[in-house]
């Protein structure tokens, strides 16, 4: 059979317009338009206070956007949120709590169940291919305490591939592991990848412009031009600074402009 090759434009999964959000009445996100495609890698930077936690919270329905529109699969936020995991940058736990890799994963399956109904063996296979998906099933009856940082957040993942969503958000996914671990999972991202829309946020200059397929710089207002090349111009206009990048192969800091009299150096 003759391959036919297509040029359609993927379908949007994640659209905003026009968005201002922010708390108390303050806006922490200002004019954000942002269209996000299937099977789209977009990582997002941006430094602390910026707004990239904002902007996923908006996403997951957890705070109301102040003015414009958001749409998830085309949808409201109230009902497209159950197509998108989630993966905090943070999850705080009682290492004393005897509670396994499995239990962990399979509380992706709330969401999908009524009140007090119990899990299904539907339930339990979707929690399994979720652990093997990440390769941690093996270590299914492990209590997740005795797990590395890197294990902990594969099964995070885990957790949030087990909500059978469309779209995985990740914020500062590798805040809590070595360099070392990092390359492990976001070797696993760009497999979930080939499936999953990803949407990433992260103050990691060096794996976002490593790994991700589109780039973007945010702080209040969004800079994003559906491309991978991270830009000086887009780069101060985010950090709102003049900026050197440095760099070997790819650009991996930022570093405001010194003053004359930082620059002397001692003999």
């Amino acid at each position: 059979m003759r391959h036919v090759e297509t040029t359609e434009t993927p379908r949007e999964v994640i659209s905003v317009r026009h968005l201002w959000a922010g708390y108390d009445g303050e806006p922490i996100l200002e004019d954000i338009n942002l269209s996000v495609r299937e099977l789209d890698f977009i990582g997002l930077i941006g430094p602390n206070g910026g707004g990239k936690t904002t902007l996923l919270k908006v996403l997951l329905g957890l705070i109301p956007p102040m003015r414009g529109e958001v749409r998830i699969m085309g949808k409201s936020v109230e009902e497209g949120r159950r197509y998108i995991g989630y993966i905090p940058q943070t999850v705080e736990f009682d290492r004393d709590f005897p509670i396994s890799v499995w239990d962990v994963a399979r509380m992706g399956r709330l969401g999908r169940r009524r009140l007090l109904q119990r899990y299904t063996a539907e339930d339990d296979d979707i929690v399994a291919e979720a652990l093997r998906s990440v390769d941690m099933l093996n270590l299914r009856d492990r209590p997740i305490a005795e797990l590395s940082g890197g294990q902990r957040q594969r099964v995070y993942i885990a957790r949030a591939l087990a909500t059978d969503p469309n779209v995985l958000l990740l914020d500062e996914p590798m805040a809590s592991v070595d360099p070392r671990v990092s390359a492990s999972i976001y070797e696993l991202l760009r497999q979930l990848n080939e499936r999953l829309t990803i949407l990433m946020v992260s103050h990691d200059m060096s794996a976002i412009s490593s790994h991700v397929k589109t780039v973007g710089c945010l702080n209040r207002w969004l800079f994003y031009h559906g491309g991978k090349q991270l830009t000086p111009d887009m780069l101060e206009a985010a950090y709102q600074c003049p900026i050197d990048l440095i760099a070997h192969g790819i650009p991996h800091r930022v570093f405001a402009e010194h003053a004359p009299e930082e620059e002397e150096v001692q003999q």
